[in-house]
């Protein structure tokens, strides 16, 4: 038997220890709006935006791993991997490689200023 969901993945979370310091970092980096949410669960949290289907996730106040050694999750961008990379790193963010080719499309590595490893994809 071969389990194949649509989403593998169904939900991701970031730790930040600021949540109003990463909304308005994300909202700047992917052109968005999150907002904080108070009453969903245990803790506040933004939420990113998905379609219907789509996989999603959000922030919430808690303890991020040390700086790049936790899981990377991979964002779409909004618009050019480079156009994202550069505000990415205007906002506070730290650009760690070069965009990386694949079949897909193109990726880079990056830490956001809690030092969670983001990757900023393009297809």
């Amino acid at each position: 038997m071969t389990f194949k969901p649509d989403n593998f993945a169904v939900w991701f979370e970031l730790p930040v220890t600021d949540i109003d310091a990463a909304i308005a970092f994300y909202n700047e980096v992917f052109q968005i709006s999150l907002t904080k949410v108070e009453d969903m669960g245990p803790n506040p949290m933004a939420m990113f935006p998905a379609s219907e289907n789509g996989v999603a996730g959000h922030i919430y106040p808690g303890k991020p791993p040390a700086r790049g050694t936790g899981p990377t999750v991979h964002l779409a961008c909004p618009d050019g991997l480079e156009t994202t990379m550069e505000r990415f790193a205007r906002a506070g963010g730290e650009v760690v490689s070069d965009p990386i080719a694949i079949p897909a499309g193109r990726f880079a590595y990056c830490l956001d200023p809690d030092g969670n490893s983001v990757g900023l994809f393009s297809a």
